[in-house]
């Protein structure tokens, strides 16, 4: 059942990224990136078993803050993916120190949720901090890399090249970054490594998958039919 909610999941993050960019153009990508950044930290605390390997949730809504900014990239520039990256820095960082405030509070006789709440943000600074890192080197990498290979091959019919060969090699150097600064010393090297590969498989999948809608987006946006 796992691997159907999975393509669920999947299915439901590619439809809001495209319905923010069509009624909001590049202001609905850039309020996904801090929504896609902070549900990924929080999902990234929950293991699952998918196709026989153990994996972390979080992948899907992360590997689509990859699609935004690529979007954001083929429609309006650099500038405006940069900026997109900048925001969902300053949001994990503003969730993280946020949250870890709250649980300072001494709880009231009635409260249910300090143990809940605990459990998932007292750890919340180092899947942070490898968050933080992993985020900014794969975007800042996928940003220039797209860059790069747009302006070596330039047009429509490579967008698909430049979208997968500029996320693909991001999405592995996030999760090599993410699993050892996050993960390293929680759980044993059998785990890690089946995390840290089960989690570059499913975001080169959803790289992959997600090239129909990065054309969808270009034809919106050619069309005008787009929020500036």
């Amino acid at each position: 059942m796992n691997e159907l909610f999975w393509a669920i999941m999947l299915i439901v993050n590619f439809i809001a990224i495209m319905v923010a960019f069509r009624l909001w153009g590049r202001v609905g990508l850039l309020v996904w990136i801090p929504i896609s950044v902070i549900v990924a930290n929080i999902q990234v605390t929950k293991t699952v078993v998918l196709f026989g390997l153990e994996a972390t949730l979080g992948n899907i809504v992360y590997a689509t803050s990859f699609l935004a900014t690529d979007i954001l990239s083929e429609c309006y520039g650099k500038k405006d993916a940069t900026r997109a990256v900048a925001i969902g820095f300053f949001s994990l960082v503003t969730m993280t120190i946020l949250m870890n405030l709250a649980l300072l509070f001494n709880p009231a006789p009635s409260d249910f949720v300090q143990e809940s709440l605990t459990t998932i943000f007292a750890i919340m600074p180092r899947i942070a901090l490898g968050s933080l890192v992993a985020y900014v080197a794969s975007q800042f990498h996928d940003i220039n890399a797209f860059a790069y290979w747009k302006k070596k091959f330039p047009g429509k019919g490579w967008l698909w090249f430049r979208n997968n060969a500029s996320t693909m090699v991001s999405q592995l150097i996030d999760t090599v970054l993410f699993t050892v600064i996050a993960f390293w010393g929680v759980f044993s090297w059998q785990v890690l490594w089946q995390i840290m590969v089960t989690t570059y498989v499913l975001k080169w999948l959803v790289a992959t998958l997600d090239t129909p809608f990065i054309y969808l987006a270009r034809k919106w946006h050619e069309k005008g039919i787009i929020s500036q």
